[in-house]
């Protein structure tokens, strides 16, 4: 009887064993069957020397500002030995409207300090035209935080300040992720901006609370999914160059 007893335990081990093995076996090929197919990644050829990628668009060159539009037909910034240079003309905005992108924008600071706070070096790259990130002169030169260079501003300070000496070229490498609304003009998702600053990561993902404004709460109006870039003329002599985008 022990003997007996003992081989119904082991058979009855190893039947459970068996189911254990069998459910696990559909639970896995289930698991694998909900995976979504895998594609090979696409072959994008990176910059050198400060190249844009093969897949970018190209928005300034050096050579002119024909991809953008001044508030009053064609954009008159100057532009020379290529760069293009803030002078009083108005803002500038980029004739392609765009959705989630990833942007590159190179800018200096003029090299003669002048004037403090917000008046030093002061412009703004505007996401669809309306979602800000402050540009200006911020090395040695107090503002309040959230009107920093690298700043979403009025709305996120950067996480450091990582700004160049007055007159050298620094680098914005912005991750942008469009909002959406629901028919009603509700907000379903808001905006998101990730920043980095000559390198170094200034915004972290962060979610934009509306439309930026220099006074009240910032609040979300309906737009179109993909709406154009503009660079912001503050009246400073800012100098902007390799501009490009890659839409995501």
């Amino acid at each position: 009887m022990p003997f007996m007893f003992s081989s119904l335990k082991l058979a009855v081990r190893a039947a459970c064993v068996a189911v254990f093995l069998l459910v696990c076996g559909v639970t896995f090929t289930r698991a694998q069957d909900q995976t979504p197919p895998m594609a090979e990644p696409k072959v994008i050829t990176p910059g050198t020397n400060g190249a844009p990628p093969l897949d970018a668009i190209v928005l300034f060159d050096g050579k002119d500002l024909s991809q953008w539009l001044g508030t009053k037909g064609e954009a008159k910034w100057i532009v020379k030995d290529g760069v293009a240079t803030v002078n009083g003309t108005g803002n500038i905005t980029s004739k392609q409207e765009f959705g989630d992108v990833q942007l590159h924008v190179e800018w200096a600071s003029p090299a003669e300090i002048k004037g403090e706070g917000q008046g030093r070096g002061n412009s703004g790259i505007y996401l669809q035209g309306r979602y800000e990130v402050q540009v200006l002169d911020s090395y040695n030169n107090k503002t309040y935080f959230h009107g920093q260079a690298g700043s979403v501003y009025k709305q996120y300070p950067p996480l450091v300040n990582a700004a160049r000496q007055p007159g050298e070229w620094q680098t914005y490498d912005i991750i942008f992720r469009a909002p959406s609304f629901d028919d009603g003009g509700n907000v379903i998702k808001r905006a998101t901006i990730t920043v980095i600053h000559n390198g170094v990561l200034v915004q972290d993902h962060v979610e934009v609370r509306g439309t930026t404004t220099h006074e009240g709460e910032p609040k979300y109006t309906k737009h179109a999914p993909k709406q154009p870039i503009s660079i912001q003329d503050h009246g400073n002599p800012v100098r902007f160059r390799n501009i490009w985008v890659r839409p995501l």
